[in-house]
């Protein structure tokens, strides 16, 4: 594993349940306090999927903790978090999805450099 990765969560799940493949490592559009609760490790990826809605990825069901010293500011846990692809890896995911069946699944949280990444991938079931 590289220097300077630390996996907060992971997905056993989705490789007990499916045939993975197609890895990508894709950005998160986290809002408030939740890099905090990412970086207490307060993440589960137990039901969350994503979706291609309008030429944009989200990731729906993906857990993050509210941070325990949060205030009135404090993030909703399971809301829907934009992903950041660039628009022809999100072409090329959608044209997989629609054609040959394939669902979307997350299969780990982690920090890169200080940056919330997540690692998707193409399952078939």
């Amino acid at each position: 594993m590289e220097q300077g990765i630390k996996i907060i969560a992971s997905n056993k799940k989705a490789h007990y349940n499916y045939f993975l493949s197609d890895f990508l490592e894709v950005g998160i559009e986290l809002k408030g306090t939740e890099i905090k609760s990412l970086k207490n490790h307060s993440a589960s990826l137990d039901d969350a999927y994503v979706i291609i809605k309008g030429m944009e990825a989200y990731v729906i069901g993906m857990n993050i903790a509210p941070y325990k010293q949060g205030n009135i500011f404090n993030h909703e846990p399971l809301r829907t978090r934009k992903l950041l692809l660039h628009k022809k890896e999100i072409i090329k995911l959608n044209q997989k999805i629609k054609e040959q069946g394939f669902t979307i699944v997350p299969t780990k949280i982690y920090l890169s450099k200080g940056r919330a990444k997540l690692e998707i991938a193409l399952a078939k079931g």
